[in-house]
């Protein structure tokens, strides 16, 4: 061979042509950002974790701010009455509990849908989800991603593992290596940093 060509790539027994990511042997470990089919570059774990935080705060605020404004009105006489009583405490925090949860639901998809992949934390931290067949995030999918498989999903087997299907998802991306969690792959998503 002359300088200029290159070797074929050697393929693995029981592949007929190079086969798929992972298929080739156990994956390499590595902290740098890695590209993803020569396309994009898959971002890493802290990254990930800044832009939930991040999304979390805006979630909090938004829960608030949409507490104060249903509850306003109703409160008027609260402060003014030693008497309130423990039933009352108990339905202003379900009324808040609601707000953050409309909140929580309504954000990420609503942000994903506008923004092809991006939420304000992920926007802050530079990366966007993407799909593997590179279609762009509608609504429709942003609500499966983020309500029916992140949150109802993985809170439900989190409710019936006490957390740990949780605290695996979150961690999933550490040794997966495409940094995938474990939604990633239910919907067949890729978390990558946005150019």
């Amino acid at each position: 061979m002359t300088e200029g060509e290159r070797r074929p790539a050697a393929v693995p027994p029981g592949y007929t042509t190079t086969p798929p990511p992972g298929a080739g042997g156990p994956p390499v470990a590595t902290t740098e950002p890695r590209a993803v089919s020569g396309q994009y570059v898959l971002a890493g774990w802290w990254s990930r974790v800044g832009a939930q935080l991040i999304d979390g705060l805006i979630i909090g605020i938004g829960g608030v701010l949409l507490l104060v404004a249903i509850t306003a009105p109703f409160s008027i006489g609260f402060f003014a009455n030693d008497g309130v009583g423990i039933a009352a405490l108990i339905v202003g925090f379900l009324i808040a509990v609601v707000c953050v949860a409309i909140v929580a639901l309504v954000y990420a998809p609503a942000m994903m849908a506008r923004t092809n992949g991006k939420t304000l934390g992920r926007m802050a931290m530079g990366i966007r989800v993407v799909r593997a067949n590179l279609r762009p995030i509608d609504f429709g999918f942003a609500m499966l991603r983020e309500v029916a498989v992140k949150t109802l999903l993985f809170g439900l087997l989190g409710g019936l593992t006490g957390g740990l299907a949780n605290l695996l998802d979150y961690l999933w991306p550490l040794w997966d290596e495409e940094n995938r969690a474990l939604h990633d792959f239910v919907v067949d998503t890729r978390t990558i940093v946005d150019r």
